[in-house]
């Protein structure tokens, strides 16, 4: 058996040694290392190199740790022989060898056997490795470089608790520069192609320095290493702290019959203030409510009454809206005349807001102001409004309001207190720009607790409402994006100041012939279908909605034409169910009425058969639509007493007293003596006696019936007129043309005389009525007596020549009775 001396002193000869591949270790001489051995022609060849070579072998370090059976290219060219000092098998096949290097040693690829399989069972390889001398000079520099490696091998053992300090001691004795550099390398976490560098250095002294570089790097990242696994652990001390604190807090509070932990709820209601749109001052002024909140006692009274305040606050919307540039014109247009007929002023003013919107980057929300009487579609339009520009609507009412806190809110000092009635809706959207109705403002009222009317001032004006300011809340919210629409009957009840800070839009009632289109294309359809009947159950005719309108419903809106239509629905569906013929027809026709809907409820006015002396055909206006009204005049012998009745408001009666004025100062040119009104008494009515009446538009009626009456012309029955009259006979403009003609029209009116001044508003009346009235425009008492009376001015004069008045008539009779003693 070959033998080898360990002195290193002698000649290096080449011996062959069972060789043995290593995965990414490096073996250095005179170091010891453990290593565990599974491949079969690695344990072969430690087995042989127990049994036959004294227990040497060579080991050399693979390139490619991964192959598994490596040939010489994937062997580096020098390794170390080495000596097995124990060997153990375990139970998986393995075994653990513990190896201690003896010397370096290069092998002869083609002198040596890599053999892996063979026929006689040897299998594994051998190599012909050629030890390589070490040549250790005793030099100055090497002696420095000596001291310096045991220097940095001290500290690198107060920085690594890994190594023992038994080997640290061992190594501060090695005084020779190869020697020493070998037992350092195997204490060093380096890769194993470095390791490789060093093994492969011949010249102790340059090996040493190199080792003194990777050892003073070693010792920087040790550092690093220590200082890093002191904040991790800090870390997780600090966090298993803190787990254990909460655990011990979840444990108390569910002892105290508490579920939720209030700190965790602090934390969760900050990062939903984090993530709210809001203001940085006021997200600092609910931050610290958030922080008073978690030093109180969650049973406190004080703690519910934060809570509150900042569960409002997180509810709200504030700075989030919602993007409403790509909203169609035309499709909003749509949608506004599917939902309603007419009403063409507040849709036209809605489609100029979005139009404006498109091509601004920010506009503040108008605020409108929608008037008119009950019924006509003010708070649906409003809902309309929303659905075509796609934004969330809210619907307040503000009807029997009388407290100011209603819309300003409680302060938090008083118990139960809450916002207003504005943040309180706002809190039910997700956006800020939402479409909010205020509905009915006109009948809010005040007392001693204050005048919700004018906290509106600041939530319905432009140039304040950026900054609103809730007393509940005590922050300022912005409502410069909410489009706000407010509904009233009248504007009197609402103050002037808030008046100014609307844009006021007038809604009329609606016409008859209105009426009748909104009837049967929305109304009906809407019915038949809630009743479950088909459109092909009801066939109406041509007028029978018409006489709905007419005799069965007296108002300015729809409503009570929506409940006779659903009555006639619900009878025709009694009907087809007694039948059970789901499929019958019924036809709704003008005679079938008064067996669905009974007796006529209601009745219009309609001109007279003939002409009539001190008998004309008014106009008036009401809330509910025009209405035609006659005018009686009846003279008798008395004493210049003028008796009005009719139940007339001061305006009327001042009107018939200006009416007899203009008369008596005509006196001349109607024929009439200076004195007539003295031996006279006028009473002048208007039917009906129990209906209000009032206005100055009856200015002209009244006059041509005391000028007929006065005369004894009749007056032409197809007539009516409306005006108001001055003392000169002027004819001064009035309102609610529009209802006045449509009155004529359905009360078979065939002239009607108004204002010169009114003409304009002629374009406001529907066409299919103007075709069948004679409208003329007057602008003098003297035109309308020339066109109301029968035979015009040419009567009169032959009155004044000819025939006297009966007034005259009158005074002549009262002068020849005797004189009473």
């Amino acid at each position: 058996m070959p033998t080898f001396g360990f002195d290193g002193k002698k000649s290096p000869e080449a011996l062959t040694l069972p060789m043995m591949s290593l995965r990414e270790v490096v073996m250095f001489p005179r170091s010891i290392v453990p290593l565990f051995v599974g491949r079969e022609a690695s344990i072969k060849a430690i087995e042989t190199a127990v049994a036959d070579y004294g227990k040497q072998i060579f080991l050399v370090t693979q390139k490619t740790p991964e192959k598994e059976h490596p040939e010489a290219d994937d062997l580096y060219e020098v390794g170390t022989i080495s000596k097995i000092l124990q060997m153990l098998r375990l139970p998986d096949g393995t075994i653990k060898v513990l190896f201690e290097g003896v010397s370096r040693a290069t092998w002869d690829p083609e002198a040596s056997s890599l053999n892996y399989e063979s026929e006689d069972g040897d299998e594994f390889p051998r190599a012909k490795a050629t030890v390589i001398p070490e040549t250790d000079e005793a030099t100055a520099e090497a002696k420095a470089l000596v001291r310096a490696v045991h220097e940095a091998l001290d500290e690198f053992g107060k920085v690594n608790k890994k190594v023992a300090p038994e080997a640290i001691l061992a190594m501060s004795t090695i005084k020779e520069p190869g020697q020493l550099a070998d037992q350092v390398m195997p204490h060093l976490k380096i890769d194993f192609a470095r390791k490789q560098d060093i093994l492969e250095e011949l010249d102790p002294s340059r090996r040493l320095e190199r080792v003194y570089e990777l050892l003073l790097g070693e010792i920087e990242i040790v550092s690093i290493e220590k200082r890093v696994k002191g904040r991790v652990k800090d870390q997780m001390e600090k966090n298993q702290r803190e787990y254990y604190l909460n655990e011990q807090v979840k444990a108390i509070n569910k002892e105290m019959g508490r579920e939720d932990d209030p700190q965790a709820e602090a934390r969760e209601l900050e990062e939903q203030l984090d993530a709210k749109p809001m203001s940085d001052e006021n997200r600092e002024r609910v931050r610290k409510e958030i922080k008073k909140m978690r030093t109180m006692q969650p049973s406190s009274a004080e703690y519910t009454v934060v809570r509150n305040y900042i569960d409002w606050v997180l509810d709200l919307p504030w700075d989030n809206l919602k993007d409403d540039k790509d909203v169609d014109i035309i499709e909003a247009r749509k949608i506004l005349d599917e939902d309603h007929f007419g009403l063409e002023k507040p849709k036209e003013r809605i489609l100029e807001y979005l139009a404006v919107q498109t091509l601004v980057e920010t506009m503040k929300g108008p605020i409108l102001c929608f008037v008119g009487p009950p019924g006509v579609g003010k708070t649906s339009i409003a809902r309309s409004i929303a659905r075509s520009m796609d934004r969330e609507f809210l619907r307040l009412s503000l009807g029997g309001v009388r407290d100011e806190a209603e819309i300003r809110g409680h302060r938090r000092t008083y118990v139960g207190a809450m916002p207003g009635k504005i943040i309180q809706s706002l809190k039910r959207v997700e956006f800020n720009n939402p479409v909010v109705c205020l509905d009915e403002v006109d009948k809010m009222s005040a007392d001693f607790r204050g005048d919700p009317s004018a906290a509106l001032l600041e939530v319905l004006d432009p140039e304040q409402n950026y900054a609103f300011n809730d007393h509940y809340l005590d922050l300022d919210y912005d409502l410069s994006k909410v489009f706000f629409i407010t509904t009233a009957n009248s504007l009197d009840g609402i103050p002037l100041p808030l008046q100014d800070r609307m844009e006021i839009i007038r809604l009329p009632g609606y016409l008859e012939t209105e009426k009748v289109v909104i009837g049967r294309d929305f109304l009906l359809p809407k019915q038949i279908e809630q009743h479950g009947l088909k459109p092909e159950n009801m066939k109406f005719s041509e007028n029978a909605i018409l006489d709905v309108v007419r005799y069965y419903t007296k108002e300015a809106g729809v409503r009570n034409l929506e409940r006779e239509l659903a009555s006639i629905c619900r009878k025709s569906a009694m009907k087809i169910v007694e039948e059970k013929d789901r499929d019958k027809v019924l036809h709704i026709t003008k005679q079938s009425l008064e067996k669905l809907l009974g007796v006529t409820k209601f009745s219009y006015g309609e001109r007279e058969e003939e002409a009539q002396v001190g008998v004309v055909n008014g106009l008036a206006w009401t809330q509910l639509g025009g209405e035609m009204l006659l005018v009686e005049v009846a003279l008798m012998p008395g004493k210049g007493k003028v008796e009005i009745t009719g139940k007339l408001g001061d305006v009327m009666q001042e009107s018939a007293r200006a009416a007899v004025s203009y008369i008596r100062s005509r006196s001349d040119l109607l024929g009439l003596k200076p004195d007539f009104y003295k031996m006279v008494d006028i009473h002048i009515h208007v039917p009906a006696g129990a209906t209000p009446k009032d206005g100055p538009s009856a200015g002209i009626t009244l006059t041509t019936a005391l000028t007929s009456a006065l005369l004894n012309i009749p007056v032409r029955h197809d007539i009516a007129m409306t005006g108001e009259i001055t003392l000169r006979g002027r004819v001064l403009p009035i309102g609610g043309l529009r209802e006045k003609l449509l009155a004529a029209h359905r009360g078979l009116i065939k002239t009607v005389l108004i204002p010169a001044e009114n003409e304009k508003d002629l374009k406001e009346v529907p066409k299919d009525i103007l075709k069948d009235l004679e409208v003329i425009p007057v602008k003098t008492m003297d035109q309308v007596i020339d066109r109301a009376l029968e035979g015009g001015t040419e009567t009169v004069w032959c009155k004044q020549h000819g025939e006297p008045p009966v007034a005259n008539e009158l005074l002549k009779e009262d002068q020849q009775k005797p004189a009473r003693q």
